[in-house]
């Protein structure tokens, strides 16, 4: 027999967990199962094994909303926000609704049965299950877990060391004492540098193009002078939360809207930081705008510091190929290395790779619109989480979630069986998706799904004006249908 749930949720990461909380505590009549493709929970976390892996925003808005974070670190490494989640799972009894092993690879709507049938990879050897729901929800992320970016480096194959991208990162690697390249600049390679350099003979991060970097505390001094008052840890964690989420927005408007004199401020931090010997000019002065793409943070400058002890160096320019000893630049350069760690990027993939159908069709998702940054036009009994590209992922995911329930709840109050956003609306002017010129984004916008420029087709990257829309709006508006 074909198991029967009300709600399924696909993944138990972050965002998965956080489903997992707002069903149970306000759809307590519906049965909820959580399917997860690995072997733990966790999600990012649990993939990435990289050294220093570690939150690049705050953990007073990448924590959740109703559990809050307790450890002294505003900046916390991977494997103390595993232990988060741990707890938060087994703290709310979300862990008994998780089974492990449980990949779906397809789900098809049926309009006549008003439900989804999936099927399920549970490992090799094992028959496929097939499972049926009321509703869908899909809290995989944005990007394809079995492998990463890595652009067709031309002489790769020549290079006699190791290669290794660090979402893949080997368990036994021995790097100490070892001469290393991370090929990048975003939030991954600034978080491998200074941990590599404490064992490494030397470590050099080879990039195209500056990214803007900033030095923040490891440790919140906000946090740390309400704990020093005894203020109660609940409120402690409120008030932190809501003076980041603030203080955040603001930032982020401010940057955008005065950018040459937040660039100058920017640089001249960094030239303070890394002294006379580091050519700021060339390695650290981007030519884009600061939130053209994300800022990378550093907790207590520890790249910085790398690099005024020399452990590390950055080197600016473009790869002619690899070589037996390491890479050679356009310029002729060489450099050499024993290890090269390709910090290249991800690979982006709404929806984890699910082959969705909705009545025998099979769904393009770049030909659907978005709905207030959670369900695809004209797909039924369907929402997906996906987090800020300016702000901490969470915020987002916790509002996603309590509004599916409130969804759920209207639909059980006038005995709704299916629901779907449609636009009929001729005249909606595509924008794309993410306002970022990252690369990976910029590679996928081919393939993700549209926005248009005024709600409920726009997402918004603003937790206050999505908050008052997902926790307020109207669930029966003109663009959402109801059977």
């Amino acid at each position: 027999m074909v198991e029967h749930i009300d709600v399924l949720v696909i993944g138990a990461g972050i965002s998965g967990i956080s489903a997992g909380y707002y069903l149970q505590k306000k759809c307590p009549g519906r049965s909820y199962a959580i399917l997860e493709g690995r072997e733990d929970l966790g999600g990012t976390w649990d993939l990435f094994r990289y050294p220093g892996i570690r939150s690049d925003s705050d953990m007073y808005t990448l924590g959740y909303a109703f559990k809050p974070w307790t450890a002294p670190k505003a900046i916390a490494d991977g494997a103390d926000i595993m232990s988060y989640l741990r707890e938060t799972a087994n703290e709310y009894g979300i862990d008994k609704k998780i089974r492990y092993q449980h990949k779906v690879v397809r789900a098809q709507w049926s309009s006549r049965d008003q439900r989804w049938l999936l099927t399920v990879d549970r490992g090799e050897g094992i028959q496929p299950l097939e499972m049926t729901c009321n509703f869908l929800m899909g809290c995989s992320g944005y990007y394809n877990y079995e492998a990463g970016y890595t652009p067709a480096f031309k002489g790769r194959d020549n290079f006699k060391g190791a290669i290794v991208h660090p979402q893949a990162w080997p368990e036994n690697l021995d790097y100490a004492n070892k001469k290393i390249i991370v090929i990048g600049s975003g939030a991954t390679a600034v978080t491998l540098l200074p941990s590599l350099a404490k064992t490494a003979a030397h470590v050099t991060m080879l990039q195209r193009s500056p990214t803007y970097v900033v030095s923040r505390p490891a440790e919140d001094p906000f946090v740390n002078a309400l704990r020093r008052l005894r203020c109660p840890e609940s409120w402690t964690y409120g008030l932190t939360r809501w003076k980041n989420v603030l203080l955040g927005n603001w930032l982020f408007w401010y940057m955008r809207k005065y950018h040459e004199k937040v660039k100058k401020m920017i640089v001249d931090g960094v030239r303070a930081e890394v002294g006379p010997k580091v050519d700021v000019d060339r390695h650290f002065t981007p030519t884009y705008k600061p939130w053209d793409q994300r800022l990378c943070l550093v907790p207590d400058g520890d790249l910085f510091k790398a690099l005024r002890e020399e452990a590390a160096s950055v080197v600016t320019g473009h790869i002619d190929c690899f070589t037996e000893q390491g890479i050679r630049l356009e310029t002729g350069e060489e450099l050499e290395a024993d290890i090269i760690v390709t910090a290249t990027g991800l690979d982006m993939r709404i929806g984890g790779g699910v082959e969705m159908v909705v009545d025998g069709k099979e769904i393009d998702q770049h030909k659907h619109w978005v709905y207030k940054g959670m369900m695809l036009s004209d797909i039924p009994n369907h929402a997906f989480t996906v987090g800020y590209t300016n702000a901490s992922w969470t915020l987002k995911v916790d509002l996603t979630c309590a509004y599916v329930c409130r969804l759920l709840n209207h639909m059980d109050k006038h005995n709704y069986r299916q629901c779907m956003t449609s636009t009929r609306d001729s005249t909606l002017q595509e924008e794309p998706l993410i306002d970022f010129s990252a690369g990976y984004i910029v590679r996928a916008l081919g393939k993700l799904p549209k926005q248009a420029a005024s709600a409920p087709w726009k997402l918004y990257q603003n937790y206050i004006l999505d908050k008052l829309a997902l926790g307020l709006g109207k669930i029966n508006d003109k663009t959402m249908e109801f059977k």
